[in-house]
This record gives structure tokens, C-alpha cells and sequence, in this order.
């Protein structure tokens, strides 16, 4: 295996920083983090325990469920079991000030014959929990982090030996680095002017353009471009959370989607007045249609991202979304995302947020959040206040 002991060691430095950069305040001794991780990645979850203890953190350690008793779960729970909450659950969720996520699929289609309708129940109800993180993360008393595990099932979803997709793995993050962390620091600097750049400008309109994407796309109201914020490992993408209510036009995702143990590919969306009217999918339809009609925020818009390959290291298909959608390659990419838009991406105080200001401000909300990825070559234009437009992005680069 390519993750020696010496690389795992390196991978939780690189999440340490993940996770220190994400949070606005500071972790202190004594703070909880939870630490969620599938099976197949116990060899890093081991050094991740390891590493938080050293640091002084009460650390909730969580396996999740394999493939098998998820499909279980969903081919046998009644409606009661589906929306069951864990006593002490909102408790544990309203104390923590961390989490780290290690995502490490033992099989990536173990759902395909599951109705959509239950795994879209089940979504629905745990929604509460997210909220509760999400203003703990507003008010900087929490920060997450998550990063991937290489497995065969993912090797084999992108064609690559288990090999070839830890190399990648290794590569996208700087563990072959003596010092990833470093590595890490300099691409934070580098997309920190980027974004300061984008911010700058006074856009009213974005206009998306490949050779299946014409799709306009309303920033909003006091908004800012956020990313590389330590959150994903890896993560090259910048990207906004817009006033849903201004989409309009085609969108064309062209690279393979895995969600909740379904395959989709081809996804073709067209807008009107910031609602998707039309899906099609060449392969997973229905699937598609029953998670954009999970609730009424599910065919709305909550993010536009666009990722310089400049920053990406990752240029092979790996079959996985953080992966996919930080892809560098030969044109770098954009992502779409249906459903929950993003508070950080707020250019006031998050923690001011209240639901009826994100509702006036067009911020969406939803238990869906689907990430669908283009790696077409591209042009960006951004139409500015004043009636001028200028390109920010082409051929995979920002134009900064």
C-alpha cells in the first residue's frame, strides 16, 4: 500500500489544518470533535484518534454503517424507523466544535434498487442536525473537515488499479511532500487574492458557456466568492452561493455523479425563473427526479463553483464528488449544485443570518445538497453594474 504509516501521519497533519483553517475561532484542549469514518478507513481513522488526543480534544469516535446494513436499513425500515433520531443526538450536535468526516466507500451502487423515496425521507429528518452545525459554524463555535480513503470500489468506479488511486490520492494532497502543510498554506495565500479580486467586482449577472452549458446565474445581494478554506482535502474550488431566483438556461454535468449509493450520468438541466422545469438523465432518471423532488428547495441552485487548474494536482476521473469536482486536467471545471446554499458565502456577519434574510437575499434551502460537475472548456463572463462585462474565467484558468 502506497499510505504508509509515514503518509497517514502526514494526511492527519493536512486535516489538522483543514480543520483549524475552517473554524473562525480557535480549538482549545478540551473542545469535542467527532470523528466519522466508514470502515475501509480505519487505518486513518486510527492516526486521526491518535492525533486529536494528542492535542488535548474529546474525540466522539463513530464508525458508520457498511453497505450492507445501509441497504438493509432502507430495504427493511418502516416510515418510523426511517425518521428515527438517536436519543442525546441533538445534544452531542449542539456541544461539538468539530467534526471530521473520512469517506471510504465499500460499494458505490449498493442502493440502485432502493426507492429514492426512502433514502429522500431519511435525508429530510436528520436536516435538523446540520442546521444546528451550521450555526455553531456561523458563530465560530465549530469547524469540519473531511477528506477520502482509497478503496477498490473506487478504483475500480474510475478504472484505476487500487494503486493508481492511492497515487492519485497522494498526489491531489501533497503527501508526497515533506511538508504538505506548507503546500497547503501557499495555495490558501494564492486563492485568498483570487478571491479578494472577484469580490472587488460589482457583477450582476454571470454568464456560464461550453459546448453543452448557456446558463446565466445571479450572484445576489451581498454576497462574496469563498473556498480553499480548509473544509474539503483536497480543495481547489472557489465558489458562491447565488440568488437562486436569477437562473436561467441550460446546465450540463458531463462527468458521472454517485449519491447515495446510485449511479447517474449525463445530467441535463434547464432553468426558467430559477427553477429547474426540465431534468433528464441518460442513465439514473428516475433517481434524478425523485432527489430534486426531495423538498422545494431540491431544484433550486446553492452553489456555483469554478476550480483553477492552476491549484489542482487531480487529473484523472476517480468517481468520487470532492475529487471530481476539484478536478485541474486540461480545462479545470465548474460544479453546479442543487439544493442548500452556503452561509460563509454571506459578505456580513453569517451569525446574522436569520432564515427570513436568507429568504429576502435568495439563499436557498434545502436537505439536498448535489454537486454536478462540468470539465468542458469554458468561458466565464461576469456582467458588472454599469452595463461592462469582462471574462474571470477561460480555458480553466481565472483571469486574475
Amino acid at each position: 500500500m502506497k499510505l504508509t504509516k509515514n503518509k497517514l501521519e502526514r494526511y492527519a497533519e493536512v486535516l489538522w489544518w483543514g480543520l483549524t483553517t475552517a473554524r473562525k475561532g480557535k480549538f482549545k484542549r478540551g473542545d469535542i470533535i467527532l470523528l466519522r469514518f466508514d470502515l475501509p478507513a480505519l487505518p486513518l481513522a486510527e492516526v486521526m484518534h491518535e492525533k486529536l488526543l494528542s492535542l488535548g480534544m474529546n474525540v466522539v469516535p463513530r464508525a458508520l454503517m457498511n453497505p450492507t446494513m445501509e441497504r438493509n436499513f432502507f430495504r427493511l425500515a418502516n416510515s418510523k424507523q426511517l425518521t428515527f433520531q438517536v436519543p442525546g443526538e441533538r445534544e452531542l450536535y449542539e456541544a461539538l466544535n468539530g467534526g471530521v468526516y473520512l469517506y471510504a466507500p465499500a460499494d458505490l451502487r449498493h442502493l440502485k434498487d432502493i426507492d429514492p423515496k426512502k433514502i429522500g425521507k431519511a435525508t429530510v429528518s436528520k436536516k435538523y442536525l446540520r442546521d444546528i452545525l451550521n450555526k455553531r459554524e456561523e458563530k465560530g463555535l465549530f469547524g469540519w473537515t473531511l477528506c477520502l480513503f482509497p478503496t477498490e470500489a473506487l478504483a475500480k468506479e474510475a478504472s484505476l488499479s487500487l494503486e493508481e488511486y492511492e497515487a492519485q490520492v497522494i498526489k491531489a494532497c501533497y503527501l508526497d511532500k515533506r511538508d504538505p502543510t506548507a503546500h497547503w498554506r501557499a495555495i490558501h495565500k494564492e486563492a485568498t487574492a483570487i478571491k479578494k479580486w472577484l469580490n472587488a467586482m460589482p457583477v450582476q449577472e454571470l454568464h456560464v458557456e461550453s459546448e453543452n452549458i448557456d446558463l446565466r446565474i445571479t450572484p445576489g445581494e451581498q454576497r462574496r466568492w469563498v473556498g480553499i478554506s480548509g473544509h474539503n482535502i483536497p480543495s481547489f474550488e472557489l465558489f458562491i452561493s447565488p440568488d437562486w431566483r436569477g437562473t436561467e438556461g441550460i446546465y450540463y454535468a458531463n462527468q458521472p455523479s454517485y449519491r447515495t449509493g446510485n449511479y447517474v450520468e449525463g445530467v441535463k438541466l434547464l432553468f426558467k425563473r430559477g427553477r429547474v422545469t426540465r431534468a433528464y438523465a441518460e442513465k439514473g432518471q428516475d433517481f434524478l427526479v425523485r432527489q430534486i423532488g426531495m423538498d422545494k428547495g431540491a431544484r433550486r441552485v446553492g452553489e456555483f463553483s469554478l476550480t483553477d487548474k492552476r491549484f489542482s494536482r487531480i487529473d484523472r476521473f476517480m468517481a468520487n464528488t470532492l475529487y471530481d469536482e476539484n478536478y485541474g486536467g486540461a480545462y479545470g471545471n465548474c460544479h453546479l449544485a442543487l439544493g442548500a446554499s452556503y452561509s460563509d458565502t454571506y459578505a456580513g456577519d453569517p451569525s446574522r443570518l436569520t432564515p427570513k434574510k436568507k429568504e429576502q437575499l435568495g439563499f436557498n434551502d434545502s436537505a439536498l445538497h448535489w454537486d454536478l460537475i462540468n470539465t468542458e472548456k469554458k468561458r466565464v463572463t461576469a456582467h458588472l453594474k454599469g452595463g461592462k462585462k469582462t471574462v474571470i474565467y477561460e480555458n480553466g484558468k481565472f483571469k486574475y
